[in-house]
């Protein structure tokens, strides 16, 4: 069957009605594409069927939220049952205290988890937690660190050689037009991997500074695992210091069974999650020390972090995300990490044959193919010249129109329904855009 989806497909009728009522046509800008976005019909396993009958692999999975792909046979089964008792009370549920006892037997550094519904929205309870611990106003970060749409969390996501200044002092970039120069000044932007220049700014601000927020592969500063000399200095820091050193698992947490903390040996004093965490489901988690998490607790000596929501701990993600966490079992996740491994080797070699210029990184289940020769470091070796992006725009087209869905850096989140069927389709896939990519300039 054909991929080609024509402009007079049912999925660009219904793009051209859309645009009349939602801006840009859409409620999230990662499902567009030229001419027009596919129009999802249904989902399997890991394959999607979109408005015009055209199949294809999903290897997003829906940004990294849907660890055992599309209507899983045991999730969709418990939540019908869930929902036939109610999706949502003015009371507390069992579920949500035996998904909460799940999630803590998983990590070492989880001794209590508060459930709410995003991975922003975890990652701004961490920023808002760290400052009541504290008593201090700022954060550092990453420069290039996407961790959601909160306005600290947010700052120098988006950045680019006219505005991101020195290497070993990136200016503070806002995202939103109208971000209050105050939150900028709140938030001091880290060089990625660079352990003494990151040594020394967290001085300049150590009385400052509430918490170090890091994601251990950050996704868009490349995708490759935090340096252990990086992330043990910081470490060694933050207990020095008093700060908190607050970990953003939301994509990262699938890498082993208690998350890529596991694999780096660290524990953090706060972890964020969020995604595949809900099975599905509009979800997110803040777990840690009990000592910073009991800012939360109205019964509590040391209440002084009110938080809560109408749609927290709901008993629909709480279900679902019990059943997925559940079943992503050691072997499960073992399984899926050698699959990753399979993928990364293939396209790797592929990559050197083609002589494309291009590299992949990641780890455990998730891969992201760069335009690039080496692997980057950090954010301003994984940023794209205008000749990389139009080779990553043409593999992107030509892996879509050859059946596979990646996130739009090229990035894959592989899922438990997949097999070595997939991934080797995967490979001979992205060989092939190698070979087209090889010609371009």
């Amino acid at each position: 069957m054909s991929t080609h989806s024509s402009d007079t497909s049912r999925s660009a009728d219904l793009f051209a009605r859309a645009q009349h009522v939602l801006p840009g046509g859409v409620s999230r800008n990662t499902v567009l594409r030229e001419p027009h976005p596919a129009y999802a019909e249904s989902g399997a396993g890991c394959r999607v069927t979109d408005l015009d009958g055209i199949t294809r692999i999903d290897f997003s999975n829906n940004m990294a939220s849907l660890i055992h792909g599309h209507a899983y046979p045991p999730i969709v089964e418990a939540v019908t049952e869930q929902l036939r008792r109610g999706s949502g009370f003015m009371l507390a549920t069992e579920c949500e205290v035996a998904y909460a006892e799940h999630l803590c037997s998983r990590s070492p550094s989880f001794e209590k988890v508060r459930f709410m519904n995003s991975g922003t929205e975890a990652v701004m309870v961490t920023i808002k937690a760290s400052r009541a611990f504290t008593g201090r106003p700022k954060i550092a970060k990453v420069e290039g660190a996407y961790h959601g749409a909160y306005d600290y969390a947010e700052v120098s996501q988006i950045t680019n050689p006219t505005v991101w200044g020195d290497a070993d002092r990136p200016n503070g970039v806002p995202v939103a037009h109208g971000t209050p120069a105050a939150a900028l000044n709140d938030v001091i932007i880290l060089p990625f991997n660079n352990t003494q220049r990151t040594l020394e700014l967290l001085e300049e601000h150590a009385d400052a500074l509430a918490c170090v927020l890091l994601d251990p592969m950050p996704h868009r500063v490349g995708m490759n695992p935090i340096e252990p000399e990086y992330l043990s200095a910081i470490r060694k820091w933050t207990k020095t210091n008093g700060s908190l050193l607050v970990f953003d698992e939301v994509i990262t947490y699938r890498s082993d069974y208690g998350g890529l903390q596991m694999a780096l040996e660290v524990e953090p004093d706060l972890t964020a999650m969020g995604k595949m965490i809900g099975g599905g489901f509009p979800v997110g988690g803040v777990a840690g020390r009990a000592d910073v998490m009991d800012l939360m607790n109205p019964k509590g000596d040391n209440y002084v972090f009110p938080y809560s929501g109408t749609f927290s701990a709901n008993p629909i993600s709480m279900t679902a995300g019990h059943i997925a966490m559940r079943d992503f079992d050691p072997e499960a996740v073992d399984r899926l990490n050698k699959l990753g491994d399979r993928a990364r080797k293939g396209i790797a070699e592929a990559a050197e044959t083609s002589g494309a210029r291009a590299c992949v990184t990641g780890t455990g289940s998730i891969l992201r193919v760069h335009m690039k020769q080496s692997a980057p470091r950090n954010f301003r070796e994984a940023y794209t010249s205008p000749e990389e992006t139009a080779r990553l725009k043409a593999m992107l087209d030509h892996l879509f129109s050859a059946g596979m869905i990646m996130i739009n850096t090229c990035t894959a989140m592989l899922s438990t329904p997949m097999s070595e069927v997939e991934i080797d389709e995967l490979v001979a896939a992205v060989g092939d855009g190698f070979d087209k990519i090889a010609k371009m300039p």
